[in-house]
């Protein structure tokens, strides 16, 4: 029954983690998606935005 104690610790971490990658799988995308596209492109496109008005470091 040694052999069953040492295989268990294994088993029971290989399962916990195809169950963790199968979630991440199928919470990729969504009706969501098209939402959190849009947050991105947003901040994106701020942060863009705000480095071309700044003034440069050479500029004075």
């Amino acid at each position: 029954m040694d052999y069953v104690s040492a295989l268990l610790p294994p088993v029971v971490m290989a399962i916990f983690f195809t169950v963790l990658v199968v979630t991440i799988v199928k919470s990729q995308g969504g009706p969501n998606k098209a939402k959190e596209d849009a947050v991105v492109d947003a901040a994106l496109s701020r942060a863009e935005s705000a480095r071309q008005t700044a003034p440069e470091a050479g500029d004075a």
